[in-house]
């Protein structure tokens, strides 16, 4: 369920099932909760880089979709707006984990914050941060 403004996570679901990038990603909603909610997605070698490690824009997909999805259910249908980017170090695991928060959310617009981290042998380490304003359509 959401609250009387946000979407739900079965219209969350939905929407990913439509979002071909989302998909080529093999993006996976984990936990949705009004303001919060949690992603992942498995590395697989054309998802990296030159040195092996996830790609960049992988880490920037995450911390856009996280921050999104987390506006979404609380405010409804949304577009980022801008986000911020900090890369902390090489996205090294076998899959991306990303949480997100919404920080405060108006009439017009949320900010949001995503972490990444990298998930190697059951162990989290911290790859990203960001920040988001993501704005209701």
């Amino acid at each position: 369920m959401s609250d009387s403004n946000g979407i739900s996570r079965e219209r969350l679901e939905q929407a990913l099932a439509h979002s071909t990038f989302a998909q080529l990603l093999g993006a996976e909603l984990l936990e949705f909760a009004p303001g919060r909610v949690s992603l992942q997605v498995s590395s697989r070698p054309d998802l990296c880089q030159h040195h092996g490690y996830l790609h960049g824009a992988v880490v920037g997909f995450m911390v856009d979709s996280g921050c999104a999805w987390a506006a979404a259910s609380m405010v409804g249908d949304v577009v980022t707006s801008e986000y911020k980017l900090n890369l902390l170090a090489p996205a090294l695991g076998e899959r991306l984990l990303c949480r997100a928060e919404v920080l405060k959310a108006g009439q017009r617009q949320a900010v949001c914050r995503a972490d990444v981290f990298a998930v190697k042998d059951g162990e989290e380490k911290l790859v990203a941060t960001g920040l988001a304003t993501i704005a209701r359509v």
